[in-house]
């Protein structure tokens, strides 16, 4: 029966599979670890215990989402030799030393500093504790820099040159690969979208603690923080992701045909089609639900502006219509209820009754995941639309992947579809627990089970340890008041 199947197929399931399992982590942990540096630097600034507690509340969980990131990052490494070695061997040049250099400074400036960020606060001074999690924060950006610098230069490579060997070779300046034309949209976009995905968690669980007790001050603090970031950020990521349209519509035409719906060219303006199904056999969208014009006017500010459709592409070039029509419509839709919330919670704030609202609450809550739901329907968006290449223009999926049988491919995704839903399904699971937890004061936060350093040969000093051969002192726990 696996025999009947199409390894490029799985090839190309399994990496969405494992990428979007890992984007969930990514993005929560990077505007978490700046949520922590931001209440960290409250409380040194103010000295209200309440942002003390809420940073030792949502260490515990930033802890278990930065640890599962990790772990599903490093699967991905290996399907570029498994899977995609052809790939791998074409474009190493190019993005192998770009994965590098983010090896090479987030990991290891998160590396150098996380330990401290996480069981550091009772043992060096508060001021180098937070300049450890400000390490972190920075680490992660770092991390995101560099990761979508390498997915932008595949959506608009520029730079590069191609060897005798059919490879992509560095060209005359980094600058021109790092830097490519798409790569500071996305990397605004994306960050942007991380801050918004884990304003509505924390955003999600204060509503849920103020629907059972709308007088916990630590409940009350986190909503109206979480609002504010919804309320202003929300209204930025719109104008960002326009922006961001704008740039792909110059350098991926096609991909903008997709989203748009437009199979047909329009000479003198283009509908914005809200709602239809794509027909890609019949070169239409069926029962369209469309604004005349406006289209043009959003694409290129000018209501009767020509627009060009995907008649003007070959077919084997055409994205897959119907997947980056409904994608792009989900982040679209998700992102203008976000900015819904951040208006009521600005209409509930003026009025004084923002910890009054329970509607408020229940509709936060429900937005809990929806930042998830966003960054992953845009994933879906850029990377399918991109599609049939995987360096856009370049290089084609088709021939990009490795020589290997349907049967060895689908064996690996069956056993990430297990290991995943079982590894990362517990560690949400905890998470939830955690979020389940009213925040109080004197949140205990994450504690080491080791209060002093570990003697790996044993408890007994050994001659060169106690040359006077006296006997070694009785060691005592040192109690709570006592230095360690």
């Amino acid at each position: 029966m696996l025999e009947n199947l199409d390894a490029l197929l799985l090839a190309r399931i399994q990496f969405a599979f494992t990428v979007s399992f890992h984007f969930f982590f990514p993005a929560f942990s990077i505007g978490l670890a700046s949520y922590l540096a931001v209440l960290e630097g409250l409380w040194l600034k103010t000295g209200k215990s309440v942002y003390h507690d809420l940073f030792k509340y949502w260490l515990k969980i930033f802890a278990i989402a930065f640890a599962m990131g990790v772990v599903s990052g490093i699967v991905m490494s290996y399907q570029f030799g498994t899977n995609w070695a052809v790939f791998s061997d074409k474009a190493g040049p190019v993005i192998g030393p770009l994965m590098a250099y983010e090896v090479l400074t987030a990991f290891f400036l998160e590396a150098g500093f996380l330990g401290v960020m996480l069981f550091g606060m009772e043992k060096v001074g508060k001021k180098l504790h937070f300049a450890a999690t400000l390490m972190v924060a920075l680490g992660t950006f770092v991390s995101a820099f560099w990761i979508l610098s390498v997915n932008s230069w595949m959506q608009t490579p520029t730079g590069y040159e191609i060897g005798a060997n059919g490879q992509f070779l560095p060209g005359s300046s980094w600058w021109d690969i790092v830097f490519n034309p798409s790569f500071p949209y996305r990397l605004v976009h994306t960050v942007m979208a991380a801050y918004l995905t884990t304003a509505f968690v924390v955003g999600a669980v204060g509503a849920w603690h103020l629907l059972k007790d709308k007088a916990n001050p630590h409940a009350r603090k986190m909503f109206s923080m979480a609002m504010w970031m919804a309320a202003i950020v929300t209204p930025l990521q719109i104008f960002a992701g326009d922006m961001h349209g704008l740039n792909t519509l110059e350098h991926q035409p096609a991909k903008v045909m997709a989203m748009e719906g437009h199979y047909q060219s329009h000479p003198e303006g283009a509908p914005l089609i809200l709602f239809g199904i794509p027909d890609s056999e019949a070169k239409t969208v069926r029962y369209a639900i469309e604004i005349p014009d406006l289209s043009s006017l959003i694409l290129k500010h000018d209501l009767n502006a020509p627009m060009a459709g995907l008649d003007t592409i070959p077919d084997d070039q055409e994205p897959p219509v119907g997947t980056v029509f409904w994608s792009f419509r989900v982040m679209v839709g998700i992102g203008f209820a976000m900015l819904g919330i951040g208006l009521w919670s600005l209409w509930g704030r003026a009025r004084r009754r923002l910890y009054d609202m329970p509607w408020l609450h229940r509709a936060a809550v429900l937005m809990g995941p929806s930042g998830f739901a966003a960054v992953l329907a845009g994933w879906i968006t850029t990377e399918v639309g991109r599609q049939p290449y995987v360096i856009y223009g370049v290089l084609r999926t088709a021939d990009a992947a490795s020589p290997l049988d349907a049967p060895a491919v689908a064996a690996s995704l069956l056993a990430f579809v297990v290991v995943y839903f079982t590894v990362f399904g517990i560690g949400v699971w905890y998470i939830l627990k955690l979020m389940g937890k009213a925040p109080h004061a004197g949140e205990s936060g994450i504690k080491g089970d080791i209060d002093g350093p570990i003697r790996t040969a044993g408890i007994t000093p050994g001659p060169t340890q106690n040359p006077g051969g006296e006997e070694p002192l009785p060691t005592e726990a040192p109690s709570e008041k006592e230095p360690v």
